[in-house]
């Protein structure tokens, strides 16, 4: 089980950067086990979890700077095809995006930003590449200590330096 204090900053997929406001013991039941509120720094939702479900559903902690330079790396690549067809490629970005993986959803940021600049997204897909720059960005700027829009203006230039495939 990961060892969280108040205070800790964390990554929840699907919400992006959370911080922990509030540990305390709850019986739900029957079973007593120690919640964790944390607070989304992206909204004003709150989520209250079992430590003993944070890996089950996902959280984890920051990504630290080797991590960050494996991000660029895939923000980067080019646009990789997984099928033509828009809502087979939205349901596997689906995927992607629900495991909370930070390079899964870079990927997700990556392809649909390459498909968008050539005037190819639905706007389910134009939705979803919002999402995920949002989770994505969150953690960015937390890994850079700097604000969100530093944190983008970081994704966009990356994105612009696609290597040849």
């Amino acid at each position: 089980m990961m060892n969280v204090t108040i205070g800790d900053t964390l990554v929840y997929p699907h919400h992006g950067a959370v911080t922990v406001t509030d540990l305390r013991p709850r019986s739900v039941r029957g079973t007593d086990e120690l919640y964790a509120t944390m607070r989304v720094h992206t909204t004003e939702l709150t989520i209250q979890l079992p430590l003993s479900k944070f890996e089950y559903v996902g959280v984890r902690n920051v990504i630290d700077g080797d991590e960050f330079n494996r991000v660029l790396a895939v923000l980067r690549e080019p646009l990789v095809e997984e099928f033509s067809n828009w809502s087979r490629r939205f349901k596997a970005n689906q995927e992607k995006m629900a495991g909370g993986d930070i390079y899964r959803i870079s990927e997700v940021v990556r392809d649909l930003w390459r498909r968008d600049a050539t005037g190819g997204v639905s706007a389910g897909e134009k939705r979803m590449l919002q999402k995920a720059r949002i989770i994505l960005e969150s953690e960015l700027a937390l890994t850079l200590a700097c604000t969100p829009e530093r944190a983008a203006a970081v994704v966009d230039t990356t994105l612009s330096e696609e290597v040849a495939a």
